[in-house]
């Protein structure tokens, strides 16, 4: 099948390092189309004016193309043999018009095309001796008394002249071009070195949640042999059971930190493909999410490894800060969604809490928040979360203006496996966060719903212990 760019360089292939000498070849094939119209016209042109001097010229000439023409797709390592070649060329027809030829047929004008010929068809410093060449034999051309010409001397200066400004402007415009084009392939590279470095520490990251699953399996299969030491009648009865809700739970848990580091990464790769450049703060931001991600990831795990455990590190924190960071988990899902998610803060209050199970269970809620609001397509979406602190109690509000829960749903929220996504859904949010909220915090979850949205509020101890 035909392809013109093909044609214009010859059928050769050029890497990202050889644009300039594609760029060189492009233009020696447009030359010798060109100049094989400009000859075929001057011969036609001469043929009906009954000039035949200059017929036997040009059909030299036109030969001469058609033989570099085709030559140039058999012969790549004598591409500067064929651009001399046809630097000759042009420099001898240019000559040849000015030495011969009229001034009022005005043929010496195409002597302006000379310096993109040369710009393209020589490296720089060949073409500089070219063109000085070319600028001599113009001035001499009045002086020497072997070819009469009808130019005058102030007329060959002139143009030489002109010549050289446009020379000069031409040779800036493309430098800057040039400039422009070793800027674009330098961020190129950096943006290759930079793709291939994200790969690596995926890479790595990913090895490390690998050798995590492998010790999780480890430990639950060292407590499955102490409870089948114990009691290897119960054992037999609830295995399956007991193994298939904890894989679902961490699953579940699991399930949005990772989709928060595929949006991340995939977030990078799409401005590079709509070619828009990347900051160092987008990088070091989208990094540093992904490595509080892969941190929290561990966290979950020891969570589970120890979630019976009466002996869990209670923690002195702000509370608002602890809901900022379960909305920094989230926030990659709203990225494109328009969900405007804020924390109201009227005064510091601090609380002594277990941090990662209280996490999960405002990140659960505004899981449902958001899946709530892309099902539904409201005007303004918005979760707003808010802290009030009632005797000894703290209540943690999760508000949305998602439309609402059908009341026939109410009473089965909590229930394990009970989902309003279905197949999307694992219905053991509600129910995971319900259960960390009574065992781990002696405290509860209410929901307070209409048309316009819901509202869970987590009531939990100030302080644990």
């Amino acid at each position: 099948m035909f392809k013109i760019d093909g044609f214009f360089t010859s059928g050769w292939i050029f890497d990202e390092s050889e644009q300039y000498l594609k760029n060189r070849y492009q233009m020696v094939n447009i030359g010798i189309l060109l100049s094989a119209g400009g000859l075929i016209y001057g011969i036609i042109g001469n043929y009906i004016r009954d000039i035949s001097g200059f017929i036997p010229i040009e059909v030299a000439l036109l030969c001469m193309n058609f033989v570099i023409f085709f030559a140039l797709r058999k012969y790549r390592n004598f591409f500067e043999y064929f651009a001399i070649i046809m630097t000759l060329q042009y420099t001898f027809l240019f000559l040849f018009l000015i030495y011969i030829g009229e001034p009022n047929d005005l043929k010496h004008l195409w002597i302006f095309t000379y310096p993109i010929i040369l710009l393209y068809f020589q490296k720089t410093i060949h073409a500089i001796y070219w063109f000085i060449f070319i600028i001599f034999m113009l001035i001499i051309a009045p002086l020497q008394n072997f070819i009469p010409i009808k130019y005058s001397m102030y007329q060959v200066t002139y143009i030489s002249f002109v010549l050289i400004i446009i020379s000069i402007i031409i040779y800036f415009y493309q430098r800057k071009i040039d400039e422009a084009r070793n800027i674009i392939l330098e961020q190129q590279n950096m943006l290759r070195d930079f793709n291939l470095e994200l790969e690596k520490q995926v890479k790595e990251k990913t090895t490390e949640l690998i050798k995590l699953n492998e010790s999780l399996e480890l430990k639950v299969e060292q407590k499955l042999e102490e409870l089948k030491s114990k009691d290897q009648i119960l054992q037999t009865q609830s295995k399956q059971a007991v193994m298939g809700e904890m894989i679902s739970m961490i699953a579940h848990q699991w399930r949005q930190p990772l989709s928060t580091v595929t949006l991340q990464i995939a977030n990078l790769q799409f401005k590079q493909l709509l070619g828009k450049d990347r900051s160092d703060q987008d990088i070091d931001k989208a990094l540093s999410n992904i490595s509080d991600t892969i941190v929290y990831l561990s966290d979950t795990i020891d969570d589970f490894q120890t979630y019976f455990r009466p002996d869990k590190e209670i923690v002195d924190i702000e509370i608002h800060e602890l809901l900022q960071r379960a909305v920094n988990f989230a926030i990659s899902r709203i990225n494109d969604k328009k969900i405007r998610i804020s924390v109201n803060k009227l005064t510091d209050i601090h609380v002594k809490i277990y941090i990662n199970e209280l996490v999960q269970v405002i990140l659960n809620i505004l899981n449902n928040a958001i899946d709530a609001h892309n099902d539904l397509n409201v005007k303004n979406p918005f979760i707003a979360l808010s802290v009030k602190v009632v005797g000894n109690k703290v209540l943690i509000y999760v508000q949305d203006n998602a439309g609402g829960i059908n009341s026939e749903h109410l009473s089965h929220l909590f229930e394990p496996y009970f989902s309003t996504k279905g197949k999307n859904g694992t219905g053991l949010g509600l129910y995971m966060s319900q259960m960390i909220v009574q065992k781990q915090f002696g405290g509860e979850i209410e929901v307070e719903t209409s048309q316009n949205g819901s509202t869970f509020i987590v009531k939990i101890p100030k302080n644990i212990g």
